[in-house]
């Protein structure tokens, strides 16, 4: 039993009187059977021998590029038309991949394929060239050669013995340098980014227990993404493996003069499956607009899905969701949703309902909806074992769930005591769990979020999941929970999403989810998890928001407020504010912790909060325009502060402000007590929204930020669609700077795209509008 082990049991041991004796005595018994379980069901480790790739004996070429042979490996490289590189040794191609959406991108048929220097070969595209190296490292370089990342020779440690292979291949490493001044982000959900500091990050999705903190690593949500950002330019690196593994990450660290230099250095370390990996060069733009083209475009919300959302686990009952509700009615507060947690089910089990406190949820939800709020449902993967229940039931008439190494049925502990868990890697079984979404929508719920699937079963030690030997059906292939853990997220969430399509296929599904992997943006997003309340863990909020963002994931946000225990007014406050320029905005708790709701914390808090759900609703045209955006070109809504000036290294280093679109910029307050924060701006003229103040880029000044309000900025030039006072879209127009034009786009909910142009002409500033049928916008003119 390691240090992690000892701390969760000591934190089980102390939580006796929090979730019962009954609870916490099935959950060592859950640990002890999951460990029998692998030590039965899991090869043992034997003797190794370590093997690399050796000579480079020829080539054969294909098209957008060929194949490398070495003495004891291969590798494929082949450059799609889009300019991506995929690099797969030992066989591995780009397919069988959960990531993936689709066939997988045409080769640039322009590709050649010629000897290098030294033995080796080099694949030459328009856009970037692969040298590939007598002994098997792989530099991609930019056209005029600079090199932007060169990866080492892999090397794997095999058995001696065959018959001690592991299902799934061996584990390996692969090494590789970037540029000094390179800068990391990526990596999936990490609390202490968005920039990743030298460190270890594992890739395994986990629930960290209880809350977490800047620093806890791993979270809900971990994938073998890598951006990098460095003067030679911008890189996405994705190693396509969804077992358990680590990246290390160095910076490195510019000297002086020639050849003093040390270089970046980052390290993957995968217990199994194949080493295959795509690269993407190009501005930070290009780069996430060819993510998207591979993993798919982000879902695209409905639009009540942009507004506020209340929820908490610990509604007591209708009546009170009724008070909640009323009480932000009766106070003027925007309100679009309120979510209901996993106590308005009967004891805990998914796809029912607590009759005694919800005894008419139609009723409630048709209620709610009449006054513009909608219903969210939570669901968990896990089905309690319990005959006679609906879901239980009907998930062993369909061989629905996942079973160990005996072919028994693998059980776990949850909130609704011993259940089982739906191989979400058989389509069969994708196709079932979504059509019991349809007793959801029966029960009038509009939206749904995913808990729990990492997934978790409640353990004393080891893993809060299910025995890594636990077999998977991993769409006819076959394997354990080693390779399925990862994804087991990301499949619920198709599974979710695709159910409601085909059963509300007028509908945009509303779908979010806890956990997830590489492409989890094609059904929906996602959100911090249980964050724990207090300064670091509002600063952790953003951190994640921009992290996932820049993996492909655009549609997240934290629970305002943190889940665990009670804010301060001050705290509250400055998260809500963080909160409202986010895509997810959701106030949450645990059933243990304060209230949320804005009239709690005072009349001060009240009048600023209302002025932050105020702002948001009349930004919901531009918010709308966004998630078109995320969807057409895999754009964030949250962007660095650096995404469109990534040579800035000045802005690499911001972490405390960002990009809501390309016209705002948004520095929320992370400090208790700030009434004042510096900004530091990109290059071009500024605006302070509150003040008109303009302010000229690029360079760092030092805004007052009172309790009222955190700073935001727009770019001279900027047209923003907002909400005028009938609800109608307006145009607010945002003065360039002399001699300059500007510009924004509106994009409805029909997809309909309409573009302007703002310039200066006979001492005035003109608005052009393109694209759709001419529509008269209200203008007002601002700066």
């Amino acid at each position: 039993m390691d240090a992690r082990d000892l701390g969760r049991s000591v934190k089980w041991v102390t939580s006796f009187r929090t979730v019962g004796a009954a609870r916490v005595l099935r959950s060592v018994r859950s640990a002890w059977r999951n460990r029998r379980l692998d030590a039965a069901g899991l090869p043992r480790p034997g003797a190794e021998r370590a093997r690399v790739p050796g000579v480079a004996v020829g080539a054969r070429p294909l098209p957008g590029g060929g194949v490398i042979r070495f003495a004891r490996s291969e590798l494929l490289v082949r450059v799609a038309a889009g300019g991506a590189v995929f690099c797969g040794w030992d066989g591995a191609g780009p397919q069988p991949s959960y990531a993936l959406a689709g066939a997988v991108p045409e080769a640039d048929e322009r590709v050649l394929l010629e000897p290098d220097t030294d033995g080796g070969w080099r694949v030459v595209s328009e856009r970037l060239l692969v040298a590939v190296s007598r002994y098997g490292a792989v530099e991609v370089r930019t056209p005029g050669g600079v090199v932007l990342r060169r990866e080492q020779p892999p090397r794997w440690w095999e058995p001696v013995d065959p018959s001690d292979a592991a299902e799934g291949g061996p584990r390996w490493v692969q090494r590789a340098e970037v540029p000094p001044d390179a800068r990391y982000f990526g990596l999936g959900g990490r609390s202490a980014g968005p920039r990743l500091r030298d460190g270890v990050y594992r890739l395994w999705n986990s629930d960290p227990g209880g809350s977490f903190l800047p620093g806890d690593d791993p979270l809900y949500v971990t994938m073998p993404v890598q951006l990098v950002v460095a003067d030679a330019g911008t890189h996405l690196v994705f190693h396509d493996n969804s077992f358990d593994g680590r990246v290390s990450l160095w910076e490195g660290e510019e000297g002086e003069g020639s050849g003093h230099d040390r270089p970046g250095r980052a390290e993957i370390r995968m217990e199994g499956g194949p080493l295959r990996y795509w690269v993407l060069v190009g501005t930070p733009a290009r780069v996430l607009r060819t993510w998207a083209g591979l993993t798919g475009g982000a879902a695209l919300p409905p639009a009540w899905a942009l507004g506020h959302h209340h929820a908490r686990w610990g509604f007591g009952s209708a009546e009170e969701v009724r008070r909640v509700v009323a009480g932000y009615r009766e106070r003027g507060l925007p309100l679009s949703a309120v979510h209901l947690d996993i106590d308005h089910y009967r004891g805990h089990r998914v796809f029912t309902v607590d009759r005694e406190r919800f005894a008419d949820l139609p009723g409630l939800a048709g209620e709610l909806r009449e006054s513009g709020v909608r219903l969210v449902s939570i669901v968990d993967p896990a089905v309690k074992v319990e005959p006679g229940l609906a879901a239980y039931d009907g998930g062993l008439a369909v061989d629905a769930f996942v079973r160990d190494p005996r072919g028994e049925p693998v059980r776990g502990e949850v909130w609704s005591g011993e259940s089982v868990y739906p191989d979400f890697t058989d389509p069969r079984v994708r196709e079932w769990w979504g059509g019991l979404y349809a007793e959801r929508l029966a029960q009038g719920f509009a939206g749904f979020w995913h808990d729990m699937n990492e997934p978790v079963s409640f353990s004393a030690f080891g893993d809060q999941s299910l025995p890594r030997s636990a077999r998977h059906a991993l769409e006819g292939r076959g394997g354990d929970h080693r390779e399925a853990h990862n994804v087991y997220g990301l499949l619920m969430t198709r599974a979710g999403y695709e159910g409601l399509r085909a059963l509300r296929p007028r509908e945009r599904p509303f779908v979010f989810s806890r956990s997830g992997w590489a492409g989890m943006q094609r059904y929906g997003g996602t959100w911090s998890g249980d964050v724990a309340t207090g300064w670091p863990g509002l600063r952790a909020s953003l951190a994640l928001v921009l992290g996932l963002g820049l993996c492909g994931v655009p549609y997240s946000g934290p629970d305002v407020g943190g889940f665990t225990g009670s804010p301060s007014p001050e705290l509250y406050l400055r998260w809500f504010q963080l909160g409202s320029y986010l895509p997810l905005f959701r106030t949450h708790s645990a059933i243990s912790a304060g209230r949320r709701e804005p009239w709690e914390f005072g009349p001060e808090v009240l009048e600023h909060v209302g002025a932050a759900l105020r702002e948001r609703q009349r930004l919901l045209p531009y918010w709308m325009t966004l998630a078109q955006l995320a969807l057409r070109t895999g754009a964030p809504y949250v962007r660095p502060v650096w995404w469109r000036a990534p040579e800035d290294r000045a802005l690499r280093d911001c972490e405390d402000a960002f990009l809501l679109g390309d016209a705002l910029l948004v520095a929320p307050v992370l400090e208790q007590g700030a009434d004042r924060r510096a900004v530091r701006l990109p290059r071009g003229r500024w605006y302070d929204t509150a003040t008109e103040r303009a302010y000229e880029g690029p360079g760092q000044m030092l805004l007052d930020a009172p309790l009222s309000r955190i700073p935001v900025l727009v770019r001279a030039g900027s047209v923003l669609p907002v909400a005028g006072p009938d609800g109608t879209v307006a145009l607010e127009v945002w003065a360039p700077a002399p001699g300059r034009t500007g510009g924004g786009v509106l994009i409805g909910e029909d997809g309909v795209v309409v573009r302007f142009t703002a310039r200066w002409r006979e001492q005035a500033v003109r608005v052009e509008q393109e694209g759709a049928e001419e529509v008269a916008y209200p203008v007002r003119l601002r700066g």
